[in-house]
């Protein structure tokens, strides 16, 4: 597999300074920019079936084993305070549990009948959406949850860092990021573990913009939840409001910490249960809802 190649480059890895061991990684990391350039058109395709999936009810998993798998945890585990989803929405599962994010559990990704049971356990439906996620591809645990998730009807997609013509995925959506071999050979936790990390990053974000999470590039639906978020939340009133700081944090705490409340009550001038009632009628789109004529109160 191409994960597993040597990579003519470093060679020489334990000769070389410190000051060259940083220069080569540099080097190598730039590959990650060309694979996510050119795996564009899957990514883009698997925002908008899962944004159409997560609108109609859906759910979005990410299944994987060792730091694949932690890379899928980590960015469901970051939707619900950057956009104030509910916990169940996206969600990472990996084989071996939570324990295995803090002890490696390796030997776990060889069962695929795990990986079926896993899906089998959240009660993955056709409305949902399973993103395995595996560097080389061959990971028996993803391959397993993905067949039974495709059985099951939900949307499959699957992320590797392999060819498809060393691989191939039982998969609707199929996501290459090919950055070549790893500087120490094997050890898919460098430039397979970044790519993947700025592929999820690209898929959970821009599905979330879809669903109107987002008004231009300011995250709207902050969960308001400690006080950096609360401070995040009142200079994002206060840049598009031009409010001052006092009567942004008012407005905040009336519309119930919720930033899209705030703004439509104040460019509406709508109580709070007027603002937020509009907002879900236009399924949380605050441009929309600020668009749509007539919404009377």
């Amino acid at each position: 597999m191409l994960t597993e190649q040597n990579n003519p480059l470093s060679q020489q890895l334990d000769q070389l300074s410190p000051l060259e061991l940083v220069d080569l990684f540099n080097q190598e990391d730039s590959r990650t920019l060309d694979a996510i350039a050119a795996a564009r058109e899957p990514l883009a395709l698997a925002i908008e079936q899962t944004a159409t999936a997560l609108r109609q009810g859906g759910r979005l998993f990410y299944i994987g084993a060792g730091t694949s798998g932690r890379l899928g945890v980590l960015d469901a585990a970051e939707c619900p305070p950057t956009f104030c989803t509910p916990p169940e929405l996206v969600q990472g599962i990996l084989a071996g549990g939570a324990a295995a994010l803090i002890k490696s559990s390796e030997g776990l990704e060889d069962n695929p009948e795990d990986g079926e049971n896993a899906i089998a356990h959240r009660h993955i439906t056709v409305q949902d959406v399973v993103v395995g996620i595996t560097a080389g591809g061959t990971t028996p645990y993803v391959h397993g949850a993905l067949k039974a998730a495709k059985a099951r009807g939900a949307t499959t997609i699957f992320i590797a860092c392999v060819p498809a013509d060393q691989v191939t995925a039982p998969a609707d959506i199929d996501i290459r990021l090919i950055v070549g071999p790893e500087i120490l050979a094997g050890s898919t936790r460098l430039k397979a573990g970044t790519v993947t990390k700025m592929a999820l990053n690209i898929l959970s974000t821009g599905v979330m913009v879809q669903l109107g999470k987002v008004y231009g590039n300011r995250m709207v639906d902050v969960s308001v939840t400690n006080i950096k978020l609360r401070d995040r939340a009142l200079r994002m009133i206060c840049d598009l409001t031009e409010l001052d700081r006092g009567a942004a944090a008012t407005l905040l705490d009336a519309s119930g910490q919720q930033v899209k409340v705030a703004l439509l009550m104040h460019w509406r001038n709508w109580d709070q249960a007027t603002a937020a009632a509009h907002l879900t009628r236009c399924q949380g789109q605050l441009r929309q809802a600020l668009n749509t004529p007539n919404a009377e109160p």
